[in-house]
This record gives structure tokens, C-alpha cells and sequence, in this order.
């Protein structure tokens, strides 16, 4: 129920900011906006979600915890989406995502409401010491193993060109 609120009263918003500023610029610059508004939100979106990556990757290298990155990632997705929407709110609201600073208070926020009972990046250590892709040293895998390729018998002489 408390998702019926914003899905009545932001179409209404936008519709109200429609006839406002067509009203005031007129209607082929609004729509102008609207399309530019567009533009730039998917390159600024695809940007700093090349960051986010980036960062999130790191994150992953460095044996850390993943949960900022992640929401930075999913915040900036969440802004794409609101950029791609027409209208003058969606936009404000979309723009202010891609600020880190608002995307960091918004994390600050969630941080008091969310409790994380448990995080664990392994049993007791990380298996692999600090660089994940390289085992250690003494590391030994045991294990058996059988051939399981069958000799391939052509159907035909071939034509020269490969080996049967």
C-alpha cells in the first residue's frame, strides 16, 4: 500500500511541471529539455557506472566488504532509470543520485536502519592469502582421473585437409 502513494502522486507531480514549464517556454522547448535531460543523464549514468565497477572490482581484489560499492552501483542504476524517464522530478530526483555526496549520505543513512548480523569473506581466513589467484605454495590437490575422449572413426576417407 505504501507504494501506491509515489506511483499516483509522481505522475501527477510531472504532469503539473509539464503544463508549468510549457507554459513558460513553451512546448518544443520543454520537450527539448526532456530530450537532453536524456542525453546527458545516460552519459553521466554510464560513466560513473564504469566507476562503480571499477570500484566494486577493486573492492572484490582487495578482500573487502562490497556492500558500499554495491549500493553506490545500484544507486546509480536507480538514477539511469529515473534519467530515462520523462519529466522535470524524475530528473531532479535522478541527477541528485549521481552525486556521490548524496549517494554517501543515503548509504550513511541506511547504515543506522540496517543491521548486518553477519559477514564472513571465508571460514577463517582467506583461503588463498592476499592475492585470491594464486594458491599457496604447500597447497596440494589430490584426486583421480580418467580419460573419457573417444577416438573419432570417420565416415568417409577425408579430403586431405585434416587428421582423422
Amino acid at each position: 500500500m505504501w507504494l501506491f502513494v509515489p506511483f499516483v502522486a509522481v505522475p501527477l507531480v510531472e504532469i503539473g511541471l509539464f503544463i508549468q514549464v510549457g507554459g513558460w517556454i513553451g512546448l518544443w522547448p520543454t520537450l527539448l529539455i526532456v530530450v537532453l535531460t536524456a542525453v546527458l543523464g545516460t552519459y553521466l549514468v554510464r560513466s560513473q557506472g564504469i566507476m562503480a565497477m571499477n570500484n566494486l572490482r577493486g573492492s572484490f581484489s582487495r578482500l573487502e566488504d562490497p556492500s558500499e560499492p554495491l549500493a553506490h552501483g545500484a544507486m546509480i542504476l536507480i538514477a539511469g532509470a529515473l534519467l530515462l524517464t520523462p519529466g522535470f522530478f524524475t530528473d531532479g530526483v535522478g541527477f541528485s543520485l549521481l552525486a556521490p555526496p548524496i549517494r554517501a549520505a543515503l548509504i550513511r543513512h541506511a547504515r543506522k536502519h540496517i543491521k548486518v548480523k553477519r559477514f564472513d569473506m571465508g571460514p577463517d581466513h582467506p583461503p588463498y592469502g592476499p592475492d585470491p589467484r594464486t594458491p599457496p605454495r604447500d597447497a596440494v590437490i589430490d584426486g583421480d582421473f580418467h580419460d573419457v575422449t573417444e577416438s573419432k572413426k570417420p565416415n568417409h576417407d577425408g579430403s586431405g585437409w585434416t587428421k582423422h
